[in-house]
């Protein structure tokens, strides 16, 4: 295209959020064919997608370097500056952010199609303020409209991460920078998205519609956002405020400030932009001047551009070489720096073969085409141009094509969706290599077929890659609850609780409720324990109550004693912990307290819950112990005997099971009647012991201790094996605890009271000539009991071995009413014993 035939150019300018793009977009839809160049393949085909909608896809192009969607009768071009037909003939041609031709690395390109690239009908050339003097320099019949922003940009100073307002993007400018704030934002606040220019076009969208829906109040990107990406962004924080140009770091100029600032706000909304500070860290500062600068749209003019040959001379490498580096003839420009292209052309024109093949201007031109391959990979010159020389051979041989089973192999080892983000981002710039190669339709033989299987290796890259930027960057359950917490009222959110207990918040599990206990997902970080905590306080009262109501409303066979040694006795309900046994009025009816978890309950839920636990230990006692229970009633009857009443409290008091020896002067006084009384409660006059046959039951002993653990305020014991006899027999204070359970000590071991009266009731049946021997060997026997414990049961029960070591020998025991003698008359019991004295 030459400038000289051309309708009129139209500069706009104007800083960012003037709607210069827009305003390009309707201008070209408005004819009836155009062309927009861009800075980014990103922005392009954001404006593609745009464009489709209006006029549909058969009408409209996409051309990158990587990406060429080329329907045959397209008539609206949307192309990186690189990318731009410059043969084709279009009503209308733009090109965004020309300023960019002060760039050094890719200037030279937007200066070329400032200089060359024009519509029949209409030009717009899209830029900043700072452009105007290029402009009246090398378009001096160029049309200059200013379009001033349709918002306020306003600086907000130096802000901690906790404190980022929401819809806020942060701009770094190292890959490592984005990595480390976005996990920064993901453990405060749910996470952020993520977008570098590195990225393909699926990923990047991904991310930035995660950022648009709301999924996330955050997007961390690099300084590519500056190019025009449109999105929601109330605030741009600088995590930085210099960079890595590609020779050297230097502070940002404040035209690059301005440029990433201005995403702040958008159309008729107001912006802010700022710095970042990091604990421990030095914070980015902008000077009183950039702010001034900044917030007024004032920027330093342009004063050159760099430029390169566009059209250089192809009749030889050494033509080429020399039109490249030739300087332009305009004092406002300059020579472009040496780029990659460049770069690589000069190590390819000093390798013998690459020189012996580029003998014809076709094959010049066809070598400087191979080596304007993008070093997608940032490999540098030196390993880039050996790609490029392997490429430009098989280009120069046999059909002049890539072989297509070489080119289908390279694709095929990148086609590997694992590793991390490093590793899937390096296969998907090492994609883009070969997607740019397919779409030059000269370098292979089905570039049609390669570019699609590039695209879906590319797509296949791209979704695993934005699903691990997800899972790296971005905790789901944590976004949700930060605006739940923020939320007044019940919250946006509904509160759901599965079968198997699990709570959600909307659809992110936050924990599991057992019983009255909410337990945090274990899967939780340690640093979100604390807001999900919040967030069950906050949501689930009326779960509480609604649990406690249930509690009220249960059966028996869903609550359950523990009795585990070792700790506090407790009430449980479905296998929750909700309560402890504390001492009461007496062993029977011990208190009740409740779970500190339960104290969510309202006190009226608490006082049912109380209740009903009470009735259900109530209800356990009488299964239980029932015998024991009445026993004690029968000994508060005033109308019977103080004798009787003696035994009984005696008896209750040591749990149903008490030494004959300890009541025997009470037991003397004891009538006919009242004996046939005390039988009639189930409780046995052993030879040695009296005690509740049902209290040795396995149950009612677990119960029994466990109520003696209430009353005293100790921790359950351990329960002794349920066997006949313990061997052998423990020592003090254990062997007291084990006697209470219905044993009785007997030398070496302890043998259950049941057994002992078995025992005792043969040798008295074979004193009466009821029985041979008076010991019955088979019962010992079987209960394992050794020789000592024998000899200790019959001399306590009044016998003694014969003369003749054979056999034992009644010599009785010592009477009741002698018994009643060594009473300590100071114990109650001897007291109430003598009350029938007097």
């Amino acid at each position: 295209m030459n400038t000289h035939d051309r309708a009129a150019v139209v500069a706009v300018l104007g800083p960012t959020n003037t709607g210069k793009t827009h305003l390009a977009i309707e201008r070209m839809c408005a004819h009836s064919s155009g062309m927009i160049g861009f800075p980014l393949r990103l922005l392009a085909r954001e404006v593609y997608d745009r464009v489709v909608k209006l006029k549909g896809e058969g009408q409209v192009a996409l051309i990158t370097g990587e990406e060429k969607i080329l329907p045959k009768d397209a008539r609206w071009f949307l192309c990186t500056a690189e990318s731009m037909p410059m043969d084709r003939d279009f009503a209308f041609v733009a090109l965004d952010e020309a300023q960019l031709g002060a760039d050094p690395e890719r200037g030279h390109v937007f200066t070329d199609r400032l200089l060359h690239a024009r519509g029949r009908e209409e030009t717009m050339i899209l830029g900043s303020e700072t452009l105007r003097p290029m402009i009246r320099a090398l378009v001096p019949d160029a049309e200059i409209v200013t379009r001033p922003r349709f918002s306020t940009l306003s600086f907000a100073g130096a802000c901690k991460l906790s404190r980022l307002p929401p819809r806020s993007a942060i701009v770094a400018f190292s890959g490592e920078q984005v990595y480390a704030v976005a996990e920064m934002l993901r453990r405060m606040r749910g996470g952020a998205a993520v977008v570098m220019g590195a990225l393909s076009p699926r990923t990047r969208n991904a991310q930035v519609a995660m950022y648009q829906a709301g999924e996330v109040d955050y997007l961390v990107a690099t300084d590519a956002i500056g190019m025009g990406l449109n999105m929601d962004v109330a605030h741009v924080a600088f995590a930085g405020l210099s960079k890595f140009d590609g020779r050297r770091r230097r502070r940002l100029a404040v035209g690059e400030m301005a440029q990433i600032a201005g995403r702040a706000g958008r159309h008729q909304r107001d912006g802010t932009f700022g710095t970042l500070t990091f604990e421990g860290e030095a914070s980015p500062e902008f000077t009183p001047e950039e702010i001034a600068a900044i917030e007024d749209h004032r920027f330093p003019d342009l004063d050159t551009l760099f430029w390169r040959e566009g059209d250089p001379d192809t009749r030889s490498i050494g033509a080429l070489i020399r039109d490249l580096e030739r300087r332009p003839s305009e004092t406002v420009l300059r020579p472009a720096p040496e780029a990659v292209d460049l770069a690589v052309l000069r190590r390819l024109a000093e390798d013998a073969e690459v020189r012996a093949r580029a003998d014809t201007p076709e094959r010049v031109r066809r070598l400087w085409a191979a080596c304007g391959l993008p070093d997608f990979r940032k490999t540098g010159a030196e390993h880039h141009a050996r790609l490029v020389a392997r490429l430009y051979l098989h280009l120069t041989e046999g059909n002049g094509r890539i072989p297509q089973p070489w080119y289908a192999a390279q694709i095929a080892q990148l086609d590997n969706v694992q590793g991390d983000i490093d590793t899937l981002a390096d296969r998907i710039a090492g994609v883009r290599t070969w997607a740019y190669i397919a779409h030059r339709a000269d370098w292979l033989l089905h570039p049609e077929e390669m570019a699609a299987r590039a695209r879906d290796v590319e797509e296949r890259l791209s979704d695993a890659l934005h699903e691990r930027l997800t899972q790296r960057f971005v905790d789901r359950r944590t976004a949700v609850l930060m605006r739940d917490l923020g939320a007044k009222g019940v919250g946006e959110f509904p509160v759901t609780i599965d079968a198997e207990g699990e709570v959600s918040v909307g659809s992110h599990p936050i924990g599991r409720m057992q019983g009255f206990a909410f337990e945090v997902d274990p899967a939780a970080r340690a640093g979100d324990r604390k807001m999900l905590l919040a967030t069950a306080e906050r949501r689930l009262g009326g779960e509480y109550e609604k649990r406690a109501t249930a509690l009220v409303a249960d059966t028996d066979p869903h609550f359950a004693l523990r009795t585990d040694a070792g700790a506090s006795v407790a009430l449980l309900w479905r296998g929750h912990e909700v309560a402890r046994l504390a001492p009461g009025k007496n062993l029977l009816s011990p208190n009740i307290l409740l779970d500190r978890r339960l104290e969510r309950v309202s006190q009226k839920g608490r006082e049912a819950v109380v209740e009903r636990l009470k009735a259900w230990i109530a209800a356990g006692v009488e299964r239980h112990l029932g015998h024991l229970r009445r026993a004690g009633m029968a000994g508060r009857d005033g109308a019977a005997s103080p004798a009787l009443r003696a035994v009984l409290a005696m008896l209750v008091d040591k749990g149903g099971v008490i030494a004959r020896d300890a009541v025997a002067g009470p037991l003397a006084r004891l009538t006919k009647e009242e004996r046939r009384a005390i039988g009639a409660l189930r409780i046995r006059i052993g030879s040695l012991d009296l005690f509740i046959p049902d209290m040795l039951r396995p149950e009612a002993k677990r119960w029994r201790t466990a109520l003696r653990a209430a009353a005293e305020g100790t921790a359950m014991p351990l329960l002794p094996p349920e066997a006949a006899a313990v061997l052998p027999a423990p020592k003090e204070p254990e062997r007291t605890r084990i006697a209470r359970l219905g044993f009785r000590a007997l030398g070496p071991q302890m043998v259950r009271v049941d057994m002992v009266e078995r025992l005792a009731a043969h040798a008295h049946e074979a004193r009466a000539g009821k029985q041979a021997d008076v010991v019955n060997d088979a019962l010992a026997t079987s209960l394992g009991l050794q020789p000592q414990t024998v000899a200790k049961l019959m001399r306590d029960i009044g016998f003694r071995p014969a003369a003749s070591a054979v056999g034992w020998i009644w010599r009785g025991r010592m009477r009741e009413k002698e018994f009643e003698k060594t009473l300590d008359s100071a114990s109650p019991f001897a007291a109430l014993a003598n009350l029938r004295r007097g």
